[in-house]
């Protein structure tokens, strides 16, 4: 193989990895820009090795026609094993915080940049660019698809005013979930009671989204512990 195809490959995989991993450093994913570049080049570098593996292979029986039977060349083993290991670096990415599972997307297209590197490597220049241009637009363009007709939940941030704090927050956990609706997070500020008639709490609320959050601040005013909902 010629060293101008080795650098020609090695681009190809920044440059293709650098797409999908600019648009996941956008999205402030824990696996970035330079991560899925590694990942790629690695992968590139791989398929580079089987490829050089099988040419001297080639070229030992050429000179030594004795030796094909005892000399092979498996060009699928080392790939095998870069899908297999990318698949743990991959579980790194996924975060598990308060019952949701977050960075999904992230392994999977750690894995995909992963597969794409293998198929620079192995100089299937069509089927790499394609696929780094299928994976940015499933990235991209089906996240909006996503949210608007898919995502059956919607998050929301209410500041409540309150008056009792214990009876506060087993009322409002109590109507939460008569409205199916996930408290995500609660936030009290810390405030002097001689100083503030009033308390503040941030509720941060997973609902379903056929339910409007107008609907929600005006049955929420209506409890006896709570002054004032501002959504935020």
């Amino acid at each position: 193989m010629k060293s101008y195809e080795v650098l020609i490959r090695l681009f190809m995989a920044i440059v293709i990895a650098g797409l999908i991993g600019y648009e996941r450093e956008h999205k402030n994913r824990p696996a970035g820009f330079r991560t899925h570049i590694l990942v790629c080049v690695g992968a590139t570098i791989i398929s580079l090795i089987q490829l050089y593996a099988v040419q001297e292979t080639s070229n030992m029986i050429l000179l030594h026609p004795e030796l094909a039977s005892a000399l092979k060349a498996d060009i699928g083993r080392l790939g095998a094993q870069v899908v297999t290991g990318v698949g743990f670096l991959g579980a790194g990415t996924i975060i598990h915080e308060k019952g949701s599972i977050k960075g999904l997307t992230t392994a999977a297209s750690l894995w995909v940049v992963a597969c794409i590197g293998l198929a620079i490597g192995l100089g299937y220049y069509f089927l790499s660019i394609a696929s780094a241009v299928f994976v940015f637009l499933v990235l991209v363009s089906l996240k909006k698809f996503e949210t608007r007709f898919l995502d059956k939940t919607k998050l929301i941030k209410l500041q409540v005013q309150y008056v009792n704090k214990r009876e506060l927050v087993k009322d409002l956990e109590e109507y939460f979930d008569s409205k199916g609706a996930k408290v995500k997070n609660i936030e009290f500020a810390v405030e002097e009671e001689e100083i503030n008639e009033y308390s503040t709490c941030l509720y941060t609320v997973l609902i379903p989204r056929n339910i409007k959050s107008s609907e929600l601040i005006s049955e929420l005013v209506l409890f006896d512990e709570v002054v004032r909902v501002t959504e935020i």
